[in-house]
């Protein structure tokens, strides 16, 4: 679909501090790019650790005022805010399209409507926030009480660009925090958009939204000395700099790091729904999912049937232009993703793997010009092949026979992350022991990739620390204070 980018995009953004709009101290710009074309789309500021000072400065003026307003008032806001993402709806999925290069249909049916919401619920969720009084006995009261940690840190990942952020702007700010956010260097667009919103809505200071490259200004974030909270989506290589960075302050930090999720299929599946929920799992936004269902376990009764119905579901998967509304399949965001994809085909051409489907990149007509990859299916012998243990984020799906449950539980298992997985099963009984079994942070029964906000979200093992969504979330950016009062106006007598 032909559109005017100029439209939507502006030549040009600065970065987001103290409710204004300013140039880098440096006057640097990065170059985005449209992944599915390769034609530039904008250029954005890059800042450097004297903006990220200036930025904490601006949040630490805010915090005062902003973590004193009630309830209430934060929770008006919020629900402001994500009205109003709504009513530009199409306009933020358009840019979030051109810029991830994503299909327009996920954009405007989930990753918009899905950042909404969350501040929305966010809203809701603090209104009920409530701290507790107890009369521990007839002379003691404790009050509980739950207060804002102070400046976050957050920085973002570039496969859900506005989804990540609300996961994490909403709860901070609800829960009376200020914010300095940044997002990833190749999808910034929506972010910056939301700025905006942010301008008309919010005080001054509230959030403070930082464009530049995650080891310069973002790990300045993660080390300055005045931000209270870090919060993190991304690899979990880059996760072990985080967490060190909080350990070295004393800072608590949310972690949602990577994936390489078992998708368990039993033999009394019902295989209509499965096969949806295969391509659910590892298809949705180009296989760019944390939580993806990357590892396929099939029951060995119904295997021959499952691979037959996979292989030509994979081959009629629409693969093109991401603004086209009938495209499932859209670009990978970048040459060293595409790069990394081929890398692993590579290695199943040479290893015991076998290819079933796909395994090539798409270069025919325009596709030439972007980051295309076809739906790949590699059957694997075990769960030892490099493919069924490291995390590809790509449409490449591994795909390995097991015999009965509780294979299907140890190989699950098998591995350094625990972010998310799935059981097909029509038997609920069968599939609840499973799931309880699975050593991960959350496991979908008869459906894949469904995220809500109102269910928590957040891994085992190397996949992270801490839960993301949900109205615990609210918790990640508390302190909780007590306060202890003895009524009885009488002496201890200890002196």
């Amino acid at each position: 679909m032909a559109i005017n980018i100029k439209d939507y995009i502006d030549d040009s953004y600065n970065l987001f501090i103290n409710n204004e709009f300013v140039p880098s101290s440096t006057g640097e710009q990065i170059e985005v790019y449209n992944p599915a074309t390769g034609a530039l789309l904008s250029k954005v500021a890059k800042a450097d650790e004297s903006d990220v000072d200036k930025a904490v400065d601006a949040e630490k003026n805010a915090f005062e005022s902003w973590s004193r307003t009630s309830n209430t008032e934060r929770a008006e806001y919020l629900k402001q805010i994500g009205d109003k993402i709504l009513e530009n709806k199409d306009r933020f999925a358009t840019i979030e399209t051109l810029n991830n290069g994503k299909p327009i249909r996920e954009t405007s049916a989930i990753d918009v409507p899905n950042a909404a919401r969350h501040f929305k619920y966010f809203g809701s969720v603090i209104e009920t926030d409530e701290g507790t009084v107890n009369d521990l006995d007839e002379n003691t009261m404790s009050i509980v009480r739950h207060e804002p940690i102070g400046v976050v840190g957050a920085v973002v990942a570039w496969n859900f660009p506005l989804l990540l952020a609300s996961w994490k702007l909403a709860p901070a700010i609800a829960a009376g925090n200020t914010v300095v956010i940044q997002p990833s260097s190749s999808t910034p667009l929506t972010l910056i958009e939301l700025a905006k919103i942010f301008q008309e809505v919010l005080p001054a200071g509230v959030v403070n939204i930082l464009t530049g490259k995650g080891s310069e200004s973002g790990n300045a974030i993660f080390n300055h000395e005045d931000i209270a909270k870090l919060s993190f989506t991304g690899s979990t290589s880059v996760g072990y700099k985080v967490a060190d960075a909080a350990a070295q302050r004393l800072v608590p930090a949310t972690l949602e790091l990577g994936g390489k999720s078992a998708n368990i299929i039993l033999d009394d599946a019902n295989l209509d729904i499965t096969i949806e929920g295969i391509q659910l799992g590892i298809l949705f936004n180009q296989g760019e999912v944390c939580s993806a269902g990357s590892r396929l376990l099939v029951h060995e009764n119904i295997y021959d049937e499952v691979i037959s119905r996979l292989k030509e579901a994979f081959s009629n998967i629409k693969v093109g232009d991401p603004l086209d509304e009938n495209t499932q399949m859209g670009s990978q965001t970048g040459e060293e993703q595409i790069d990394k994809i081929q890398s692993y085909v590579d290695h199943a051409k040479k290893s015991d793997a076998n290819i079933l489907v796909g395994g090539h990149r798409l270069t025919d007509g325009e596709l030439k010009k972007g980051y295309f990859f076809e739906p790949t299916l590699i059957e694997l012998p075990d769960n030892q092949n490099k493919l069924a243990q490291e995390e590809i984020f790509g449409p490449v799906l591994s795909v390995i026979k097991i015999k009965d449950d509780e294979e299907a539980v140890r190989i699950a298992n098998d591995s350094e992350y625990g972010l998310a997985g799935g059981v097909f099963s029509q038997d609920i009984t069968r599939a609840l022991n499973i799931a309880k079994s699975v050593r991960t942070g959350r496991v979908w029964i008869n459906t894949y990739n469904q995220v809500n906000e109102g269910a928590p979200f957040g891994g085992y093992k190397k996949s992270g620390i801490g839960r993301e969504t949900y109205k615990d979330a609210l918790a990640n950016y508390q302190q909780v204070k007590n306060i202890y009062i003895d009524t009885s106006n009488e002496r201890m007598g200890f002196y």
